[in-house]
């Protein structure tokens, strides 16, 4: 497998460490238009089972992990609720504007936003920081990680890297919910 995967690769390991020297921190940041300041797609190198490695990683805040596990789940009661449930896809008119839903769509919706404040309410769904590795990616070796920080900042991310090649991370077992804020109150 390691022959396939270019995250093992000498030369592309070289060329990686090349490019983070040239931007003077210990990770390179993949462009993804799912970068936000609560999720950031990362590269950086390191030791897996002997072997140096770029790892491929995505860390993300506690709340953002939080609110998508209660969402996973309000989904799976609206289809169990809804014989004829569908996602909910968002689309564009001409003019950039989001199209009205239909009638099936906005009641799962409704439902969704229903058993999501329930599910807060009741405070069912907890979190914990974690970091799961997965080395059958196609490139590298993947890390999938979850902290409980407000932000996911290069200082975030430059201390877990250190943390994490240093065999000195530490990770809160505490069990944590969140509540949604409603923008709209603030």
């Amino acid at each position: 497998m390691t022959a396939k995967n270019k995250g093992y690769n000498k030369s592309v390991i070289e060329d990686f460490r090349t490019e983070i020297q040239k931007e003077k921190k210990p990770f390179l940041i993949v462009d993804s238009d799912d970068n936000s300041d609560e999720y950031v797609n990362f590269r950086f190198l390191g030791m897996y089972e002997g072997k140096e490695v770029i790892y491929d990683a995505v860390m993300y805040t506690l709340q953002l992990h939080h609110l998508s596990e209660i969402y996973e789940i309000a989904e799976h009661k609206a289809a169990q609720h809804f014989p004829e449930f569908r996602k909910i896809k968002y689309e564009e008119d001409e003019n950039g504007d989001l199209e009205a839903l239909d009638n099936l769509e906005e009641e799962i919706g409704l439902f969704i936003a229903e058993a999501i404040m329930e599910l807060e309410a009741d405070d069912e769904v907890k979190v914990k920081e974690h970091v799961e590795i997965d080395s059958n990616i196609e490139f590298g070796v993947g890390l999938d990680i979850g902290l409980n920080v407000e932000q996911i900042t290069n200082e975030v991310i430059g201390q877990f890297v250190k943390d994490y090649n240093d065999d000195q991370l530490n990770l809160d077992e505490t069990m944590y919910s969140f509540q949604t804020q409603d923008e709209e109150m603030t």
